[in-house]
């Protein structure tokens, strides 16, 4: 049985074409009004045309749905707050936060002008701060709220010649654990999704044939259940070419050296213990390492 969204409210960002428009339209077909939103501009970010917003829009209402298209670019607050409050007066609540826009301004960090590195941050994670700073308190107020991230692998694992674009792409991660354990009180769950799939982000990054097999659409599955009634909290899912996967940023046991002249020598040699993932733990939160430290410490004092 699909997920059902009737009723609900979804603005989804970049959703002029590729990723953002196939969320837009499985959210529509499903029964949610839409906001699409797209500035409309050149991969790299250049440019603008409410164009690309108004198409998908377009597309929703010819099958029977909701929509309505806005051209904000996510890097202006202001705009972003036009956009939420236009949204609020039509149709009287927002129920989920996609944020999927971004650019790309990929070179080797050491070929890379600051200003690329300093734009790509501002778009994918800035941009979704904006977002979710916008839409923060009304789900606060109506106790309910689904935000999805857009990470990476890239941000994950890393990846050449993209350090601009990793560096946001994981910054999205922690603001989404954090806002995951902030918004949990009012029913406000807030995961993230790594897609594998062909727009023109990644045109010339892979053979043709590899393009075809991570289509687009492949990924919504995924995020229609990060953005459902039901969806999970705090959870990282990954998505391509029909495949689906959750990673996690884990605390390994680690290793209770104490205090010495030679502990550094000590960790040296002992490093690959540390590394050691065999009991390693998914922590609940950030104060998981410090407890974990400290609890070492007295039980080594203790013994």
């Amino acid at each position: 049985m699909s997920l059902d969204f009737s009723g609900r409210v979804a603005i989804v960002t970049g959703a002029g074409g590729g990723l953002g428009r196939e969320h837009a339209l499985a959210l529509a077909k499903r029964g949610a009004k839409v906001v699409v939103n797209d500035l409309g501009g050149a991969r790299d970010g250049s440019g603008g045309s409410a164009s690309a917003a108004q198409a998908v829009v377009d597309e929703i209402i010819a099958a029977g749905g909701e929509a309505m298209a806005n051209s904000a670019s996510v890097t202006d607050f202001a705009a972003v707050q036009s956009m939420v409050q236009e949204t609020m007066d039509k149709w009287g609540r927002i129920d989920i936060m996609i944020n999927n826009a971004g650019i790309l301004r990929d070179k080797s960090f050491g070929k890379m002008e600051l200003e690329d590195f300093r734009l790509v941050i501002e778009v994918h994670l800035m941009g979704s701060v904006n977002c979710c700073k916008a839409v923060w308190p009304i789900m606060t107020a109506q106790n309910y709220g689904r935000i999805m991230m857009t990470t990476s692998s890239s941000g994950l694992y890393g990846n050449f010649g993209q350090s601009n674009y990793s560096a946001a792409k994981l910054g999205l991660v922690g603001l989404m654990q954090t806002l995951s354990i902030e918004g949990a009180k009012h029913d406000i769950r807030v995961n993230a999704l790594a897609p594998t799939a062909a727009t023109r982000m990644t045109n010339g990054l892979y053979p043709e044939a590899m393009l075809n097999a991570i289509q687009a659409s492949d990924v919504v599955p995924a995020m229609l259940v990060l953005a459902a009634q039901d969806a999970p909290n705090r959870t990282i899912l990954c998505a391509g070419a029909g495949s689906f996967e959750a990673a996690h940023i884990s605390l390994t046991q680690g290793l209770f050296l104490g205090r010495g002249d030679d502990i550094d020598e000590q960790l040296l040699a002992r490093l690959q213990e540390v590394k050691n993932t065999e009991a390693q733990s998914i922590p609940e939160n950030g104060m998981a390492q410090g407890h974990q430290e400290i609890m070492a410490a007295m039980g080594a004092h203790k013994d």
